[in-house]
């Protein structure tokens, strides 16, 4: 265990989470590493994330999704609950990558976000398509 542990709720298959996993790991971090499109998600751990992160089930429903618009997920008067179910029985409905750190919880896009929550960040960060994020 770590005096600063990380959690990073990651899907490999997204250029975005990928970036995020690489930039902590980068800041000399061993993060614990959820694929939550493997592990799923529950009611409980789905509220605690989204209360940390000050944000709804709403603004984490991650809209590109087909079972979003398949389930009636994207209509305004759609309540939270109803999305929080949704989003336990189809994880991909969480947007992604969500970092949480002992200085708190968030949706890491776009990807550099994830540095307000670390500790330490390194210099500069070449992103997979070639960015190079800048830090100092």
């Amino acid at each position: 265990m770590t005096d600063f542990p990380i959690t990073v709720f990651h899907n490999p298959a997204c250029g975005t989470s990928r970036n995020v996993l690489a930039m902590v790991e980068a800041a000399g971090y061993r993060p614990e590493v959820v694929e939550y499109l493997q592990a799923g998600w529950t009611l409980d751990q789905l509220g605690a994330l989204f209360a940390e992160a000050g944000i709804t089930p709403r603004e984490a429903l991650r809209e590109k999704e087909a079972v979003a618009a398949e389930f009636g997920l994207l209509a305004a008067d759609v309540s939270d609950a109803t999305i929080l179910a949704a989003m336990v029985e189809h994880p991909v409905l969480v947007n992604r990558p969500m970092v949480r750190t002992p200085k708190g919880a968030a949706i890491c896009r776009p990807s550099e976000r994830v540095f307000d929550l670390l500790e330490r960040t390194p210099d500069s960060f070449v992103k997979e398509d070639g960015e190079v994020v800048r830090l100092r």
